[in-house]
């Protein structure tokens, strides 16, 4: 049986123009090579799977290189590249400092530096994941690393920057590799796949690209899984269940039952989505990530932030259509927060629920029907609006256990109107402008509304959400609660005079809010300072003991034993 040799070593870059999404970084040292303008340490960091050691490889390579092509490019056929291909070379020694990485280590290295190349120009030692040493290593190396003899260069390879000492840092010439884009995935799998003769959808290798997360060896052996699993055809449906990845048709049929207002749609889908085993968090994130993706298609100038191959590309265009930006930000918004939440819900599924309902009710109008006009005079009408509220209250109760005679002029009053639904998408000035008289442009409320206790509470607490930045403010309304004296006065009884005055101050901004949300604008808050209690007073050490030995004699006696002291 013939050996299999994975896609990741398989077809692993040889030279520099193979190597895929690090253009600049490649150019920059073919450059060097040709000006012969080479610097004694390298550090290349970056991402698993972008590159790193590749290039070092390819770097070592072509500059002890005999007869090297275009000044730049290894001609694999001199000695010296033949014994590099069938890894015999003693020119390029590789440590991994994982497993390598204490001071004898390190110290074993120095004395291979000083054993000059038998063939080629240079000795090169590619140091991988150099983030590794211990800081006993690192000081080892920093003599040798500042100061190596002409034929030796060394290139660090890492994926923590930041975990490498800074004077690691000042003696090498750092280069930054980036992540892997989905569109270059993709294009070097389409080559892949081709060379072995396997048919790959692109919408499948687009779900690779996005798993490998910018990594080609990692979108490598992904695909190596598919083609153990599908054979020669790869197809997305295939893809999605061998990689667990929820289907993208989800959420897109999501957002189309949100156009609509169909929460029941929505609740199922979302329901179908926990029976396939998928968990509720990465649903929201998932979710979250897709209204963003449709975002991005809006805007022809934003269209390159999304990473997706152009079959996927298409269908995003065509639900970004349909949405208005507006409505798109509060759908990110809501499923943002969602995401906050969920990490602390105790019924996770309630709460990604409340949120798909929000969701589908953005853009919902109700419209309040006008109210009939009342056949009283005026005289009587003002005597109604006189009478307490509990009396009103209980004529109404009494009213409505009687039949009443409908009026022989008066027709009969129809039905309420049922919530008008609607999404206002477009421009604003191609929506039909309502008329000063429609119902939906004026409703009429009953002014005045009577309210309760806990009513008054719970919209005074809820000024403390719209105070995010007045924490101090926020506070206080959250410390301090007004007390209901009668129908529309309340007061706010407070110990501390600075604390009154700051709530005083911002006491004429906060009663319209107050107004408009209990819907009653004779309601009055009154701030007074609190009384001085002596019973609130805290005790000393001492009126405490005395206290406690005047209920327990026994007490005293055994401070006196003891020679205790009271501190």
């Amino acid at each position: 049986m013939e050996n299999y040799i994975v896609s990741a070593r398989k077809y692993r870059p040889q030279t520099f123009e193979s190597v895929v999404g690090q253009q600049a970084l490649t150019q920059t040292l073919q450059n060097a090579i040709r000006q012969n303008h080479l610097a004694h340490a390298y550090l290349f960091c970056g991402p698993r799977g972008v590159g790193k050691t590749t290039c070092a490889r390819i770097f070592a390579k072509t500059i002890n290189c005999l007869n090297p092509q275009n000044g730049f490019d290894a001609c694999n056929e001199c000695e010296s590249c033949k014994a590099f291909n069938e890894q015999r070379s003693f020119n390029i020694h590789e440590l991994d400092a994982a497993s390598n990485n204490s001071v004898e280590d390190i110290r074993s290295l120095i004395d291979q530096v000083r054993i000059p190349p038998q063939i080629g120009k240079y000795s090169v030692y590619i140091i991988d994941e150099v983030h590794m040493l211990s800081q006993g290593a690192f000081n080892a190396l920093l003599k040798t690393l500042e100061e190596p003899p002409f034929y030796a260069i060394f290139i660090l390879a890492t994926t923590e920057k930041h975990k490498v000492l800074p004077t690691i840092l000042s003696r090498c010439q750092v280069y930054d590799f980036n992540r892997i884009t989905v569109p270059d995935t993709i294009a070097y799998l389409q080559k892949v796949a081709a060379n072995e003769g396997i048919t790959a959808s692109e919408e499948a290798l687009n779900v690779v690209a996005q798993k490998a997360d910018g990594g080609m060896r990692d979108a490598l052996s992904i695909f190596d899984q598919l083609v153990a699993f599908c054979g020669k055809e790869i197809t997305y449906e295939r893809t999605i269940e061998v990689l667990n990845v929820l289907n993208a048709d989800y959420y897109f049929q999501l957002v189309e039952a949100a156009l609509q207002h169909d929460v029941t749609k929505a609740l199922l889908l979302f329901n179908d989505v926990l029976n396939h085993g998928f968990d509720a968090g990465h649903f929201v994130t998932g979710f979250a990530q897709h209204l963003r993706d449709v975002l991005v298609s809006k805007d022809p100038q934003t269209l390159p932030l999304l990473e997706t191959g152009e079959a996927i590309r298409a269908r995003y265009g065509e639900q970004a259509k349909q949405c208005h930006p507006l409505w798109l930000f509060q759908a990110l918004d809501i499923f943002n927060t969602c995401d906050i939440n969920y990490r602390t819900a105790r019924n996770k599924r309630l709460t990604v629920e409340l949120a798909l309902v929000k969701f589908c009710q953005l853009g919902v109008q109700q419209s309040v029907p006008t109210a009939a006009p009342n056949p009283q005079p005026a005289k009587q009408a003002s005597s109604e609006a006189s009478k307490p509220v509990q009396q009103k209250a209980t004529e109404k109760v009494e009213s409505a256990s009687q039949p009443a005679a409908p009026a022989p002029s008066q027709a009969t009053p129809s039905m309420p109107r049922m919530p008008k639904i609607g999404l206002a998408f477009g421009p604003k000035n191609q929506s039909t402008p309502e008329t000063p008289n429609s119902p939906e442009a004026t409703p009429q409320e009953e002014p005045n509304r009577p309210f309760t206790a806990d009513q008054l509470k719970d919209a005074w607490v809820g000024l403390a959400t719209t105070l995010k930045e007045e924490l101090r403010l926020k506070q206080l309304i959250e410390t301090y609660t007004p007390i209901l004296e009668n129908e529309t006065t309340a007061k706010i009884q407070m110990p501390n005079p600075w604390q009154l005055k700051e709530l005083q101050k911002a006491l004429p901004t906060l009663l319209p809010e107050l107004h408009r949300t209990l819907h009653n604008n004779q309601l009055q808050i009154r701030v007074e300072q609190a009384e001085y209690s002596q019973e609130e007073m805290a005790y000393t050490a001492e009126e405490k003991y005395a206290i406690m030995a005047e209920q327990n004699p026994a007490l005293a006696q055994l401070k006196e034993r003891l020679n205790l002291q009271i501190d």
